[in-house]
C-alpha cells in the first residue's frame, strides 16, 4: 500500500496530466462561479476533492492555471469589492426561530387544553344526570341487572 507521500505525488503526475490535455474550449465548460469546477476536476482525475487543496502542488498549479485562463479571457475577472461595497450579511436575533416554535407550540396546547375542559365539563354533567338516574331506579328497586 502507498503512503501519503507516495499518493501525493502520484495525484500530482494524474492533474498535470490532465491538465495536459485540455484546452481553452475544455476550461470553458468547466466554469462554475468564475472558477473552475473542482467536483468536475477531481471527478476527471480520479482522486479526491481535498487532494485539491491539501496537495501543494496541485493547489499552486490550479492556482496558476486558473490565473493564465483569466489572462486569456477564458474565466471571468475577479471583482474585488471596497470595504464601502461589501455588504453586510442581514443578522438575525438568535433563537427566533426556537421562540417562535415555542409561541406556537404553547398556542397549540392552550386550545386543546380548552377543547378538553369544555369536554370534561360536558361529561361531568351527563355523569350526575345519570347517577340521578341509576339512584331513582335503585330505590324503585327497577334496577336492571
Amino acid at each position: 500500500m502507498a503512503n501519503g507521500k507516495q499518493v501525493a505525488e502520484q495525484n500530482s503526475q494524474t492533474f498535470f496530466a490532465w491538465l495536459a490535455g485540455k484546452r481553452d474550449e475544455d476550461f470553458r465548460q468547466m466554469v462554475n462561479r468564475g472558477v473552475l469546477s473542482r467536483t468536475e476536476i477531481a471527478r476527471e482525475c480520479c482522486f479526491s476533492k481535498s487532494a485539491l487543496w491539501q496537495n501543494p502542488r496541485i493547489k499552486a498549479a490550479l492556482k496558476a492555471t486558473e490565473d493564465a485562463l483569466r489572462e486569456r479571457g477564458v474565466l471571468p475577472a475577479i471583482e474585488i469589492k471596497s470595504k464601502d461595497e461589501v455588504e453586510m450579511p442581514t443578522m438575525r436575533e438568535a433563537g427566533s426561530n426556537r421562540a417562535e416554535l415555542k409561541n406556537k407550540r404553547m398556542e397549540r396546547l392552550e386550545q386543546e387544553n380548552a377543547v378538553l375542559r369544555t369536554e370534561n365539563h360536558e361529561l361531568k354533567q351527563q355523569l350526575k344526570r345519570f347517577v340521578i338516574l341509576r339512584e331513582a331506579l335503585a330505590t324503585t328497586g327497577r334496577l336492571p341487572r
